[in-house]
């Protein structure tokens, strides 16, 4: 974890709480240091768009406190704000103007803007310079969204949703630009249902479960908690009584459906290097072998089951999944 100092993005005990008493943010501690992608997960109304509005200063905590660049974004907007970016999950921009003019009236209050043309080669829409925004398609409006992000060449760059409507060509470059701003030192804090983009993007994360952090680390860390699988089928004349002993390869679960065996262990080398020495020794074939490490995914499902169903396990951090 980093120092203090380190950190461009520092969050204690964050609360947020709206009109009628409902918490949508309860009490989230996490850091994010200098030229780091950090990712916050979680189903609808886990607290995602919540949290980064009160990183952004778009409005006061109810408690706790928020430090971006060692300043509160709130009550010193204008120290914060020429230094981030920003991406909505909305842009809201006006339908009539083209890409080009919303471009332009939007560097027209950033400090140091990019000129237009760059700023549209970066998301690829120079081609749709001219094009009215009422004429653009989802995707291109999220592409838009980001160019105004990046206008004013920013320190920390908050990404909500980054990659809604864009195909997969689209998100593939999207990843690749992310990327290149975080390897030239952008602090890069991003929110995203697409848990492969988390998964590829990434270095630490959060998942939220209804506004408290139920898991932190990084990608490897919070899936390491989940087993591996192996699948296969079982040869013509074998059953599962003749696999070798399977707890002595580290295997603590297994399913039958018809032929097909499929085994859970946290040691996968271990148990899928057992299983083919058995299988080369009896001089077998294992049709349909299929060897896999946790997604991020499941790592996920199980982690929201575990705390819809009141799980007293205490949040998952580096030291805990490690």
């Amino acid at each position: 974890m980093n120092t203090t100092e380190e950190n461009v993005i520092d969050v204690t005990d964050l609360r947020r709480v709206y009109a009628g008493g409902f918490e949508a943010v309860r009490g989230i501690s996490f850091s994010v240091g200098k030229g780091e992608l950090f990712a916050l997960l979680g189903t609808n109304g886990a607290g995602k768009t919540s949290t980064v509005e009160l990183l952004e200063g778009l409005a006061r905590p109810a408690a706790g406190r928020v430090r971006i660049l060692g300043h509160d974004p709130y009550t010193e907007r204008t120290a914060v704000r020429p230094r981030i970016g920003v991406m909505l999950q909305e842009g809201g921009f006006p339908a009539e103007l083209t890409v080009a003019e919303t471009v332009r009236m939007w560097a027209g209050s950033t400090s140091g803007a990019r000129p237009v043309g760059e700023a549209l080669e970066l998301v690829g829409l120079s081609k749709r310079a001219g094009v009215r925004v009422k004429q653009l398609s989802g995707g291109e409006k999220r592409r838009l969204d980001l160019a105004l992000a990046l206008l004013g060449r920013p320190e920390v760059l908050f990404l909500d949703e980054p990659t809604t409507g864009l195909d997969a060509e689209g998100r593939a470059e999207t990843w690749e630009l992310v990327r290149g701003l975080r390897d030239t030192g952008t602090t890069v804090l991003l929110t995203t249902h697409y848990l492969e983009e988390a998964e590829s993007l990434a270095e630490r994360l959060a998942i939220l479960h209804e506004g408290r952090i139920a898991a932190t680390g990084t990608p490897a860390e919070v899936t390491a908690a989940q087993p591996s699988r192996i699948s296969f089928e079982l040869p013509e004349g074998y059953f599962v009584g003749d696999l070798p002993p399977l707890a002595g390869l580290g295997v603590n679960g297994h399913e039958l459906s018809g032929r097909t065996v499929k085994l859970r262990t946290h040691e996968l080398q271990r148990a899928a290097t057992g299983l083919l020495l058995w299988a080369q020794e009896v001089g077998v074939q294992l049709r349909g072998l299929d060897v896999r490490s946790a997604s991020l995914e499941e790592a996920f499902l199980q982690i929201a089951r575990e705390v819809r169903e009141g799980s007293d396990q205490p949040v998952r951090t580096k030291e805990t999944v490690a």
